[in-house]
């Protein structure tokens, strides 16, 4: 992205990878200027570009107080996305610096990734796939795939993905169960699902469970060894929220002593997740790469609203419902 000299333009930096949709809103601009950083940068170079920045979206590079140190110009932070747990959302805090997400720009793409992974599960896409390929055509009834209809599927939050995986869920004539602790019992009811306040009680009946929390203190190792053992052993897991949730080697343990039926994980504790990571060896797990919420379509609507949200603060009209810290906006 080309940098103008026009000193009395505000500078707003988006890592190279994000959509030209984004970067043609910036374009449109007179009073903007873009400036594009790579998502690899050196952290000394990142810290001098930042020096008269007043707006910054974000893919999925850290940003905490030495790089609000660095940006004393700073208005305000916008995800490329929902999730922000790299991002310091208390050192924003304290700096009045608004941290804003994309709403609902890749919650469709996520929640339909969610009903892909359960459904490839389900009816052993990969397996089936192998077996034609390999010449094997006549094992086919070996290992039978499972309907959803008539199953129930937990789902784990009740938020802007959540209730659409719901939704989802429910289109395929399954039974839906929510838990979200955030969420009141008579709005989930009222969507005609059946609200859970027991997490263990809910797991132990589920057939397939499907995680759509963000990633907190709380929410971390959600899905220990403890909880996995309560799933029944035809059921499957789930996880396109954040690594981490789900604890990754509780997980390896159960599916392989077939303590449960399989797992999907499109997020790791760490990503690019090792080669050697031992659930990659396993047939009844399937990997993705952390892109649920990634299509082409989501792409340009994350870059667009990365933007818009930067906007909003810039032109003094915030959009208010995609700010997670909305106490800096008195």
């Amino acid at each position: 992205m080309a940098q103008s000299a026009n000193p009395n333009r505000k500078k707003i930096m988006a890592p190279a990878t994000m959509s030209k949709a984004g970067w043609a809103l910036i374009e449109s601009r007179d009073d903007l200027e873009g400036v594009e950083f790579s998502p690899q940068i050196a952290k000394a170079d990142f810290h001098k570009l930042l020096e008269d920045v007043s707006g910054i979206c974000l893919g999925v590079t850290p940003f905490s107080d030495p790089e609000l140190d660095a940006a004393p110009q700073l208005q305000v932070v916008s995800r490329i996305g929902v999730g922000y747990d790299a991002v310091d959302v208390p050192a924003l805090t304290r700096r009045k610096v608004p941290l804003m997400i994309g709403g609902t720009a890749n919650s469709v793409s996520v929640a339909e990734a969610g009903v892909f992974l359960t459904m490839s599960l389900a009816r052993k896409g990969a397996s089936m796939d192998a077996l034609v390929k390999e010449g094997r055509w006549n094992d086919r009834y070996k290992e039978l795939p499972v309907d959803l209809y008539g199953k129930t599927v937990l789902v784990i939050g009740f938020g802007k993905i959540g209730t659409r995986s719901a939704r989802r869920f429910a289109a395929m004539e399954t039974n839906v169960m929510v838990h979200d602790p955030y969420m009141y019992s008579e709005t989930i009811r009222g969507n005609g699902y059946e609200p859970v306040e027991d997490l263990d009680a809910a797991v132990a009946k589920a057939d397939f469970i499907t995680i759509h929390c963000p990633k907190t203190p709380e929410t971390v190792g959600l899905f220990n060894a403890a909880r996995i053992g309560k799933m029944k052993r035809t059921a499957f897991l789930v996880n396109t929220a954040r690594g981490g949730i789900v604890d990754e080697k509780a997980l390896y343990d159960a599916l392989k002593g077939n303590k449960i039926a399989g797992a999907a994980l499109d997020v790791f504790v760490e990503e690019p997740t090792p080669q050697d990571n031992p659930l990659l060896t396993l047939p009844n797990f399937i990997a993705a790469p952390h892109v649920a919420g990634v299509t082409r379509e989501a792409v340009d609507r994350m870059g667009l609203v990365a933007v818009q949200n930067i906007l909003s603060i810039l032109d003094g009209k915030p959009t208010r419902d995609n700010v997670i810290n909305k106490e800096v906006l008195g």
